[in-house]
């Protein structure tokens, strides 16, 4: 095993391309993680940082953020607003037909809608900016009211968002890999170690068993995650025979693979969107003057609390409706069943166009049930681990193993790509 590692690390070293794309990513890192430590003034980091640990689910951010949120660094708002523009042009592909259109029109209609994301993502970053500082301000964290020194916050916030996106956008270039998911994958492996400590550190003798049992429910989901990230529904495609003077031509049979999970880590980002909002709000009641309001705040904090029935109920059902939502938008069984009828082909026993469309939507719709309640597992099980463990540290959870597990499956599969690209390049050459 360690003789194949090592000669499959050689052979990608030998590669002089693939260890361009390497170096240049690693470097891109190293700038992410020295920007990710230039803090935002006038806030009080102490106190910032004891308000994540005793908090789950903003240390469950935090760790998304790459450890950004907690020392309010120029990249706390992150790659952030530009995945919400991207669903929300995603969304709005099913209203406007312009757009519908654009994402069908190859590489040119996916660069427009690209420039569009960037764009909507500004303003959304300024928003965002905007919520976190008056989330600071109502815990008395930010030490300066000034409307400028505000302004200046809120620009460094939005300079730092657009910065990342540039980095991402570097790396997908210019890189291996997807830059926006290797962005958020260098984040969360810049947290392990962290973690790890702060778990190892506040675990008692009593709970070393269940730190041991944890651990290895831990790697058991390792391997679930790599299975469900593979596993896909085969639907089998029959082309028509057609004849052209004395030649056959047609009459292949293939597969069109379907993922079970076909929208991805996506339907678990949203819905830490959502579920931001009653923390947000309890937040902001409890540090307002009226009592009742403070009341209505602490009721809304203990309900959502990271550990309480309704939250784990509401975060589980948010994640499990939005994979469904997101498996109807990333997978067009109409426009398949569209191209499939245009090039002669067909599934056995189901006739083109309409019927095959009903067809590919009820194998989405059932296969995405397992999809659904993998990742609404994986979302609340933080919350899960430290409800039966007591330790809060445990933030690294499902969702940023999913995150990993499936940035590295699909980085691996680019490297094979392009050993395979050059081996039959060097065939060619020996051939000629």
């Amino acid at each position: 095993m360690l003789e194949k590692l090592t000669a499959k690390l050689q052979a990608i070293f030998a590669h002089r391309e693939l260890r361009t794309k390497l170096l240049f990513t690693a470097g891109v890192f190293l700038v992410y993680r020295l920007l990710a430590h230039i803090p935002v003034p006038a806030v009080d980091i102490a106190r910032l940082q004891s308000l994540f640990v005793n908090n789950q689910f903003l240390n469950l951010l935090n760790v998304f953020s790459g450890g950004t949120l907690s020392q309010f660094s120029v990249m706390a708002v992150g790659i952030n607003p530009y995945i919400t523009a991207s669903i929300i042009l995603q969304l709005a592909g099913m209203v406007f037909p312009t757009l519908k259109e654009m994402q069908k029109d190859g590489e040119t209609g996916r660069a427009k809608i690209n420039q569009y994301t960037r764009i909507l993502s500004v303003p959304l970053a300024i928003v965002q900016s905007i919520s976190i500082i008056t989330l600071l301000r109502s815990q008395s964290l930010i030490t300066t009211f000034e409307p400028l020194h505000l302004a200046v916050m809120v620009l460094a916030l939005v300079a730092g968002s657009m910065i990342i996106l540039w980095l991402g956008e570097l790396i997908t270039e210019y890189g291996i890999g997807n830059g926006i998911s290797m962005i958020l994958f260098a984040g969360i492996v810049s947290q392990l170690p962290t973690t790890l400590v702060q778990t190892v550190s506040v675990a008692s003798s009593d709970q070393w068993l269940v730190m041991a049992a944890f651990a290895a429910v831990f790697a058991g989901l390792i391997a679930l995650i790599v299975f469900m990230n593979e596993a896909v529904r085969k639907v089998n495609i029959q082309y028509a025979k057609r004849q052209q003077g004395g030649r056959v031509f047609g009459g292949q049979t293939t597969h069109l693979p379907i993922k079970v999970n076909v929208a991805g880590v996506m339907p678990i980002i949203f819905a830490v969107t959502i579920m931001l909002v009653p923390t947000f709000l309890s937040r902001l009641l409890m540090s307002a003057s009226q009592s009742t309001l403070r009341e209505i705040g602490q009721q809304i904090g203990i309900l959502f609390g990271q550990t309480a029935p309704l939250y784990l109920i509401t975060y589980f059902l948010v994640v499990f409706g939005f994979t469904y939502f997101s498996a109807l938008i990333f997978f067009n069984a109409g426009d398949i069943s569209e191209e499939l009828k245009k090039s002669g082909a067909f599934v056995p026993g189901i006739r083109p166009g309409g019927p095959t469309k009903k067809f590919l939507e009820f194998v989405v719709t059932r296969i995405t049930l397992a999809g659904a309640i993998f990742l609404g597992i994986l979302a609340i099980l933080p919350s899960l681990a430290q409800l039966f463990t007591g330790i809060q540290s445990l933030a690294i959870g499902g969702t940023s193993v999913l995150i990993v597990v499936s940035v590295i499956l699909e980085t691996a599969k680019q490297i094979d790509s392009l050993m395979v690209g050059q081996n039959y390049q060097k065939y060619r050459s020996f051939s000629k």
